[in-house]
This record gives C-alpha cells, sequence and structure tokens, in this order.
C-alpha cells in the first residue's frame, strides 16, 4: 500500500500521484501526448543501452582467422544466415538471426565515453566537458516525445529504465525538459491512489475541482487555475485508469513469461520495456547497469574480456532472443524497432591486461522488428576488425531510421533556445538503404 503522498484538497496532490511525480512529467506534456496520439499510429522503439562499449568482435563481428590477440578467448558458432558467425557466447541470438539486422559498419568517430552522439543519433551532439555536453541537441527519444508524443493518452511517450541516469540517458537538450524521458525505475506504485482516498470521492469531478480551486485561491490567481483545468482532469484521469501503474506490474506476468526474461536486471528491464510499448510508450530506453560493458581488462570494476565480458553474454543473448519471440508471438514486432548497442566498439588487439580499450573507429549493432527488412548483414569490416571496410552506418543514419519508422517527417525541425530552427536528421542523415 502506497504512503499518503498529500493530503486530499492540495492541489499539488495530482501531481504527485500522477505525472509530476514521475520525474518531471508535466500536465502540460501530458496534454501534447493527447493530442499527438489522437493521429499517431502506434509504433515504438525499444533501445538496448549496453553502457561502457561492446566489443564488436567478441560478440557479432568475430574474426576466427585473425592472430589470437585479435580473434579473442572466444570460438565461434553458425546462425540462422549461412554462412554468418557469431561468439559462441551468443548462441540465442544465432538462432534468431533471420529476424535480426546485423549492422557490423556503424561510424562512431564522433562518440565519447557517453550516450549522448549515439542516443542521438546526432554526430554534432558530442560530450564536450564545457558544460554545454551535447551541444544542446536531444535524444532521438525526446525527437519521439515531441513529434510523435505517447501512443496512449494515458502514458508518457518517452520512458528510461536506466540504474545511473547522467551516464547511460541522454535527454532533451534544448528541446526543452518537457520532452526529457521519464525516470521509469521511480515511476512504479506513485500512480496509484493514496491512501485515505477513495474512487467514489475521486470520481465526483466537480467536487474535486472545487477543492483543487479553493486550495489554489492562496496560491494562484483563478486565470492561472481556469487555464490548467483542463490539464488537471487529465493528470487525474490517468491516476484513476491506472494504466501506468499497472504496466509497471510486472508480476501480472506469467511465471513462465518472467522466467523467460530472466531474473537479472537487462532482464527484467526488457519485459518491463514490453510492457510499456505495449500499454502506448512509444520510445523506451533500457541500460542494464552503468559502464558494464567496459573491460579495459581485469584490473578494473568490470575485468576484461574473458573474466568480465563472458558472464554477460548469456544475459544480453538471453534478452534480445525473449524480447524478439516475445513481439513477435503478441503481433508487435512489426510494429516495434529494437536495437541494441553502446557507445562504440573495443580495439581489435587484446591489451596487456586480458582487455580491450575503447575503439571509436567501428562498432557492431542488431535491429530487429519495425517491420523492416531483416535476415542479414549490414556493412563489414576489415580483416582485424578495427575500421570499416564496406557500407558505413553513421549516427545520423540510424537517427533517419528510426524516425521514418515513427512516421516522422525527415525535414522537420525543432526550435531551440535561441529561437533557431534545428533539424531533427543533421549532417545528410538518410534511413539505412539495407533495411528499406
Amino acid at each position: 500500500m502506497l504512503r499518503p503522498l498529500i493530503h486530499v484538497g492540495s492541489r499539488r496532490w495530482f501531481l504527485q500521484a500522477g505525472l509530476g511525480a514521475a520525474a518531471g512529467l508535466s500536465c502540460s506534456t501530458l496534454a501534447m501526448a493527447l493530442e499527438a496520439a489522437a493521429t499517431q499510429k502506434k509504433k515504438s522503439v525499444i533501445l538496448f543501452w549496453l553502457s561502457g562499449g561492446p566489443s564488436h568482435i567478441d560478440m557479432w563481428d568475430p574474426k576466427p582467422n585473425a592472430p589470437m590477440e585479435i580473434r579473442g578467448p572466444y570460438g565461434v558458432i553458425p546462425t540462422a544466415l549461412p554462412g554468418v558467425q557469431f561468439s559462441e557466447h551468443l548462441p540465442l541470438q544465432a538462432s534468431i538471426a533471420d529476424r535480426l539486422s546485423i549492422i557490423r559498419s556503424v561510424d562512431c568517430k564522433a562518440s565519447n565515453h557517453t550516450p549522448i552522439t549515439m542516443q542521438a543519433g546526432n554526430p554534432l551532439a558530442r560530450r564536450t566537458n564545457d558544460g554545454r555536453d551535447g551541444g544542446g541537441y536531444p535524444s532521438m527519444g525526446s525527437v519521439a516525445a515531441k513529434f510523435c508524443g505517447a501512443n496512449d493518452p494515458e502514458m508518457p511517450p518517452f520512458v528510461g529504465l536506466a540504474d545511473s541516469w547522467t551516464s547511460d540517458v541522454w535527454e532533451s537538450g534544448d528541446m526543452g525538459s518537457q520532452f526529457a524521458p521519464v525516470k521509469g525505475l521511480e515511476l512504479a506504485g506513485k500512480f496509484g491512489v493514496p491512501t485515505g482516498l477513495d474512487i467514489p470521492r475521486l470520481t465526483d469531478r466537480e467536487q474535486l475541482r472545487r477543492k483543487l480551486d479553493s486550495f489554489g485561491r492562496a496560491i494562484e490567481t483563478n486565470a492561472t487555475l481556469q487555464r490548467t483545468d483542463r490539464f488537471t482532469r487529465q493528470a487525474y484521469d490517468m491516476v484513476l485508469s491506472g494504466k501506468v501503474q499497472q504496466a509497471f506490474d510486472i508480476q501480472q506476468e506469467s511465471p513462465e513469461t518472467r522466467e523467460a526474461y530472466g531474473s537479472e536486471s537487462i532482464g527484467q528491464k526488457a519485459l518491463l520495456a514490453r510492457r510499456l510499448v505495449e500499454s502506448g510508450v512509444t520510445f523506451v530506453l533500457v541500460s542494464g547497469a552503468w559502464g558494464y560493458f567496459d573491460h579495459h581488462g581485469d584490473q578494473v570494476r568490470w575485468g576484461g574480456i574473458a573474466k568480465g565480458l563472458t558472464p554477460l553474454l548469456p544475459r544480453v543473448d538471453r534478452t534480445m532472443h525473449t524480447l524478439v519471440t516475445d513481439l513477435e508471438q503478441r503481433g508487435l514486432l512489426d510494429s516495434t524497432l529494437v536495437m541494441m548497442m553502446g557507445e562504440f566498439g573495443r580495439s581489435p588487439v587484446i591489451n596487456k591486461d586480458a582487455g580491450r580499450d575503447h575503439w571509436t573507429a567501428v562498432m557492431s549493432m542488431l535491429m530487429a522488428g519495425g517491420g523492416l527488412n531483416h535476415g542479414q548483414v549490414i556493412g563489414s569490416t576489415d580483416s582485424r576488425g578495427g575500421e570499416i571496410a564496406s557500407a558505413a552506418v553513421r549516427p545520423q543514419d540510424l537517427a533517419a531510421t528510426v524516425f521514418r519508422h515513427l512516421e516522422i517527417d525527415l525535414g522537420s525541425h525543432w526550435i531551440n533556445s535561441r529561437g533557431r530552427p534545428m533539424p531533427v536528421v543533421t549532417e545528410g542523415g538518410r534511413p539505412i538503404p539495407e533495411l528499406a
């Protein structure tokens, strides 16, 4: 049972029980989501963020014929795509490779050890360490929040599921805080009706409105209350419906489904992400843990390749496989674009500490769903896995692909704080042609 948030009669109650308590999603944002949802088709995105920089050579772009110091400690296995191999620790993903696009040529030269560039899908959005990180550019999720809204007016449009926010989630930049992601791990339990307030009393809207109005006179003018009254009604409509609370309750899933996703953090968040898009969230960002793919060597927190990466691979293997098959069984895969990536790759040569260092020249990633043309490998690297050999995919190309899926006009602009129109796709970005 939830503890009381604030006594009945307080105008702040609906904000704390509803969107206001949900990490800054304002009532005006809900109104915009309502308007956008009226015409937006129910398409969504789930982005798995492998924080720290996953090793492409030890996952999706193995080099079995390279010297040991390059190919690393793992063997390779065949996949459902003839001639395509994965790391031996990704058997479940290998079994559904015909439903995946394996992009081995992602250009991440503009990226750094943050989520900024790749989550923005924008090479101009960079870590600068000068208080202006990102250059004001928003994340792809924030663009989705602004131009699509939520697929259901009773849900937020953009939710982040991450334990470490600053390190793993890029927000809305100069687009405005109303389009920032909601902190999903803080949402659960905050949309229930507070103790001592029963539904019959709540549903007497006129009585509640009078109480809110009476309380508000002490702190606001009647004109302001009249302007916000529509937003007030929308906010407590969300509370009354209980849809957000239900979406976050994974205990409603069968034991078999919960077991299929696994008990690890990324698996539980993946299940929650599926419930959220099923309930009407447009964009969900999932991060298992901060920096856990940063495998420099056995002397650092996350270890090297053999000791650090090995126990993680079965988790991401299971997560991607379970989510894709679950979405497919529920008829949601064509409408949901699933991506799995990090900020950059890792160096071709195993270092003296049994790890690999940061490598911004290239990385690999996975895509599934979204009604796109999957069952293929896009691009390639050289024999060492150090440079792009063919079909480079740039951050802006990822953004264009995501926005086309969401049916956002690729020529759209938003207005920054200086009144300047800013394009949602920068630097000549275009949808990845192989996926069309």
